[in-house]
């Protein structure tokens, strides 16, 4: 009886470091997937206007910049719509200073196509043409955007949305491609999931702009 049970605690010793030894690798192996990830991702962040980057998407940015992402932001337009344009544009260069992207990873653009105003309809096909080329020439795998709301309601936000999901639908995004959002889940891979709640959270939780 006594060797019984001596059996028993030996293989319930020999099982538990199994157990143990299988969880800690399973767990070097996710950090290991994690920071190979990090150090392979150039995320594009993309926004319409200035502040956005602080007021839609600062925790997932520095969730980013914890995963050692090379974090990128194109800015559609210069926030123009109370002709405090070049002021804002500024702020934005400061703020992606604080936020840690590199100033030389930062393009505003600022012309008659993607004015801001919420009255005004940005064309989908020509944002997501613009999207593509900046994808494409800086090697993106990663694009952080707007949620199917725009967050606010607003329309310039909403182009951005749609852009991407057009993208995505058409098969014109690399292969290798993530968005978050739209359709988070199933276009993230493992190592980002942690991010997921930060994202949404502060995309619905944050008081809305005008």
């Amino acid at each position: 009886m006594e060797a019984m049970w001596l059996v028993c605690v030996a293989a319930a010793v020999v099982a538990w470091g199994f157990l143990w030894v299988w969880d800690s690798s399973e767990r070097v192996k996710s950090r290991e997937q994690g920071e190979r990830l990090g150090a392979e991702s150039r995320t594009l962040l993309a926004i319409a206007h200035p502040d956005d980057e602080a007021m839609f998407f600062a925790p997932t940015v520095l969730g980013l910049a914890r995963l050692r992402h090379w974090v990128y932001l194109l800015c559609f337009s210069a926030g123009n719509y109370y002709n405090q344009g070049e002021t804002r544009k500024k702020e934005l260069l400061q703020s992606c200073d604080v936020l840690g992207i590199p100033l030389s990873s930062v393009m505003i653009i600022d012309n008659r196509d993607f004015p801001d105003d919420p009255g005004v309809q940005w064309d989908t096909e020509h944002v997501a043409s613009v999207l593509l080329q900046h994808i494409e020439v800086n090697g993106i795998n990663l694009v952080v955007t707007f949620d199917a709301g725009g967050v606010s309601g607003h329309s310039n936000h909403i182009a951005l949305y749609a852009a991407v999901r057009a993208l995505h639908s058409e098969g014109k995004l690399p292969k290798e491609s993530h968005v978050l959002p739209p359709q988070p889940a199933p276009l993230v891979p493992p190592p980002l999931h942690s991010l997921l709640p930060v994202h949404e959270n502060q995309l619905t939780e944050l008081p809305l702009k005008p």
